[in-house]
């Protein structure tokens, strides 16, 4: 029976597969916003006449606007649903863009740059959760890695978008840069309404007969469809045998919120502890990493390596972009055939391996400041490749699938929020 029902329910994968699509599209505006700001910092620091250090206050205050983000997304996709949580990312990031696009002076720009990065935690909360919660369990971590796949598509995108306007008048062309971000957030709002909400939402509020109906069309058979509206019924509180549209949510649902802060935080069952340190440990660790510092500052590190004219600098931080795309969907394609584990610990090594060959290229070349040593620009270029190809390979997009699935349906919104709270810390 079960080869007779497959056949018919191919399309399940594909569905999914566009939603996936659909909700990664936030992570396409956030990767933007991360890469064009590593070439625009160079024209804004020409023309606004700001010195290093409000910079890179510019540049890392991104981190601490998206914890507001990434705690507030956690509770406006259980208020409000998913779907409508992905529009709210895309109202901030296209104010937070117009602001940029727009600022006259360096306080502006860093009111655009906070809007901005609140809608940051919005999409690298959002995007995650949503996807795990509506892909068929046989490609859920393919398709949970879109987001990853989709901020490197957009870092490569912002990269380019440095590139093509760089030639434009200095006033002009680093505003283009950033307040073309906004276009795509107009389509990301837009497109919210071709996606179902998720199952577990809808179950949450009582909504059974729309959760079913959701989960038909997610589920690759009817048996596994219906596991799965058993499994979160039961993580909500409602009887198995309950059945219906609207079903009355049960009494201790009001006090739901502190429950669930209760079982992740205050007092959590050894599984939900383990659960949670392994989220924190890789959620830090990915950022610890140093990855931000390569991506935001890939044209000074290559300054540093001795490439000082404006097009061969953003055309090499151009190459960061391609391999960083080319390697992240590589890994998605592996993670379900060669595990999570496999890949996270050959991540790891190589980037250690490659830092350490970076270090010694820009040391080299600090040492010889008036004589070009072709060798070492060549290590820090390879360096910095590598590093961004074994980064994308596993800890870049396992990161986020491995914390997206690990945890109870029931805090998996708040937990993941936590999460990435910490990776923005």
């Amino acid at each position: 029976m079960a080869s007779a029902v497959e056949p018919k329910k191919k399309s399940s994968v594909t569905y999914a597969f566009v939603c996936s699509i659909l909700a990664s599209m936030a992570s396409i505006i956030l990767g933007y916003d991360i890469g064009v700001m590593s070439g625009a910092a160079l024209y804004i620091k020409k023309d606004l006449k700001i010195t290093d250090v409000q910079l890179e206050i510019l540049m890392g205050i991104l981190n601490f606007y998206s914890l507001v983000g990434s705690f507030a997304a956690g509770r406006t996709s259980d208020w409000i649903g998913r779907r409508f949580t992905v529009v709210v990312a895309a109202a901030f990031f296209f104010s937070g863009a117009l602001l940029m696009g727009l600022a006259g002076e360096y306080a502006t720009l860093m009111f655009g740059r906070f809007v901005a990065g609140v809608g940051v935690g919005y999409g690298l909360m959002i995007a995650p959760v949503y996807t795990a919660e509506v892909s068929p369990a046989s490609a859920r971590g393919f398709l949970t890695s879109f987001s990853e796949v989709f901020i490197n598509v957009g870092i490569l995108l912002g990269y380019v978008s440095n590139y093509a306007f760089a030639r434009l008048p200095l006033h002009l062309g680093w505003r283009v840069m950033l307040g073309i971000g906004a276009a795509p957030s107009v389509l990301l709002a837009l497109m919210v309404f071709g996606m179902p909400e998720s199952p577990r939402w809808l179950v949450m509020k009582g909504r059974l007969a729309d959760a079913r109906a959701v989960l038909d069309r997610i589920a690759e058979t009817p048996g596994e469809a219906a596991e799965r509206l058993a499994d979160i019924k039961a993580a909500a509180g409602i009887p198995d045998d309950v059945d219906g549209n609207v079903v009355p949510v049960p009494k201790r649902r009001s006090g739901e919120e502190k429950q669930v802060w209760k079982e992740l935080i205050l007092s959590p069952t050894p599984t939900v502890r383990r659960i949670l340190l392994a989220t924190l440990g890789l959620q830090f660790f990915q950022q610890a990493s140093g990855v931000d510092s390569v991506v935001l500052y890939s044209p000074r590190v290559f300054q540093s390596a001795g490439i000082t004219d404006d097009d061969q600098l953003l055309a090499t931080t151009c190459a960061v972009g391609i391999t960083k795309t080319v390697i992240v969907l590589l890994a998605a394609i592996l993670l379900d055939r060669v595990g999570r584990r496999p890949l996270m610990l050959s991540s790891s090594g190589g980037m250690v391996a490659s830092l350490v060959g970076l270090a010694t290229g820009l040391t080299v070349v600090g040492r010889h400041p008036d004589v070009k040593v072709p060798w070492a620009v060549g290590l820090c270029v390879t360096s910095t490749l590598a590093f961004v190809s074994f980064f994308s390979i596993g800890l870049g997009p396992m990161t986020a699938v491995y914390t997206s699935e690990i945890f109870p349906l029931r805090v998996r919104a708040l937990g993941y929020a936590v999460g990435v709270a910490c990776n923005r810390a």
